[in-house]
């Protein structure tokens, strides 16, 4: 008997990490759960790529940061495809603002966007996934869980935030058949490079101490994620798997 193909959520997968997860997921022949929050037409140029390497793909677009919207994301997976059986966390905001000048909405929209995004989405996934007995979420933290960085507060303590919950979950479900573990990138290229001259300074100071003297490509980062859901990677968990090029942390 054949067997049953498995379903991946992609939270911000219209560009950059996200669409590189997807596609990768695609390839090792997961069909596709492509969430962006704005941006449908790059969602549905992602789908269209993973319906061309031969799986299926639902645009789910919704707004993460609000939790009727990551019900309604949910349920319209488990509507098409039965269920969810690898979730990905990626979308995240990361707004450079002093700590002062913050308000308290902006603060809130981070860490909704950042870290209880994860939380309601994977409320919401584990249950099937405890019902197959089967399981797989990558959260993405990136170097501000590991070091923190002035102006980007939020940012730091969401991605904190988010691996705790790695560990915490991983502990409590990997008896069950799932895993838990994040991916933390360095600096890695991006779609729409930057232009203006505050972020550009930011950027070429994060890769000036990257060992590889380079930026990251998405890819890269992608093969990490196929690695984590994959049978070779069954017995990662509660792992945080740092792709940065060897910068410290």
């Amino acid at each position: 008997m054949e067997q049953q193909r498995r379903t991946a959520l992609i939270t911000g997968a219209g560009r950059n990490i996200g669409r590189a997860v997807a596609l990768g997921l695609a390839e090792d022949g997961f069909d596709v759960v492509v969430n962006g929050s704005s941006d449908r037409m790059a969602c549905e140029n992602v789908a269209e790529a993973v319906r061309g390497l031969g799986a299926q793909a639902l645009v789910a677009m919704g707004d993460v940061g609000r939790p009727e919207e990551c019900a309604r994301i949910a349920a319209e997976a488990v509507a098409r495809f039965g269920g969810v059986d690898v979730l990905v966390n990626n979308a995240a905001l990361r707004p450079a603002k002093p700590f002062l000048e913050m308000t308290e909405e902006e603060w809130d929209r981070v860490i909704a966007v950042d870290l209880d995004a994860a939380v309601r989405l994977s409320r919401l996934c584990l249950p099937g996934m405890l019902a197959r007995g089967w399981g797989r979420i990558v959260n993405f933290t990136g170097m501000n869980a590991i070091q923190g960085y002035g102006g980007r507060a939020p940012v730091s303590v969401a991605k904190h935030g988010v691996w705790g919950l790695t560990k915490a979950l991983a502990k409590e479900f990997g008896p069950k058949g799932i895993t838990v573990n994040a991916i933390s990138p360095g600096p890695i290229a991006a779609d729409d490079e930057p232009t203006d001259p505050a972020t550009l300074k930011y950027r070429a100071a994060a890769v000036a101490r990257v060992p590889a003297g380079r930026q990251g490509a998405p890819a890269e980062v992608a093969a990490v994620a196929r690695l984590l859901v994959s049978p070779g990677g069954a017995y990662v968990n509660g792992q945080m798997l740092q792709v940065n090029g060897g910068a410290e942390t």
